[in-house]
Order: C-alpha cells, then structure tokens, then sequence
C-alpha cells in the first residue's frame, strides 16, 4: 500500500505538526521505505522460532535491598512549612 502526501499530512494534523511541501514529501518518501522493508520482513519463514520480548539477555537493574539508618527527624522536618509534634502538619482533607 503506497504512502502518499494526503496519509503524511493526516499523520502531521493528528501529531498537531506543521510541515512543508518539502518535508511531506521527504517523509513520504521515507515511510514508503520504512513500510517496504516491513513487508519484506513478513515474508520471512519465522516457524519454530519462540517468541522474544527482548533481542539480548536482561540484567536486573536494581540495587540489592540492604537495611539503613533513616535521616534523623529533625533532618526531615527541616524545611517543612509547618511541623507539629515531630510530625508534618498538613490541612485537614476530611469532610
């Protein structure tokens, strides 16, 4: 199915983009090569071949849980707008 500059300017209206002549036809030109090389690739024989959510092994990111001191209340009361008891003070929300 063949892009033409009517889908690349429906594409910019909905994206809220203001393009020019030039650049509608520049990207019509690429999504035409971007939609091409897709279809290329459905025409290959993937049967037997599992499923991958990602192309190379994952590694967990984050840190290993360890057990701190907390800053000290004082600390993060510091620059609370107003403090009452130790605690923050905050307004009442319940009605």
């Amino acid at each position: 199915m063949p892009i033409t500059g009517k889908d690349v300017k429906h594409a910019a209206q909905l994206a809220r983009l203001a393009l020019t002549e030039e650049e509608i036809k520049l990207y019509t030109g690429q999504l035409q090569r971007i939609l091409d090389y897709v279809e290329k690739l459905s025409e290959v024989d993937t049967k037997g071949v599992e499923p991958a959510a990602y192309t190379v092994p994952q590694r967990r990111a984050a840190r290993p849980d360890t057990v701190k001191d907390s800053i000290p209340p004082e600390d993060a009361l510091r620059n609370a707008p107003e403090k009452e008891k130790g605690c923050f003070k905050v307004p009442k929300i319940i009605e």
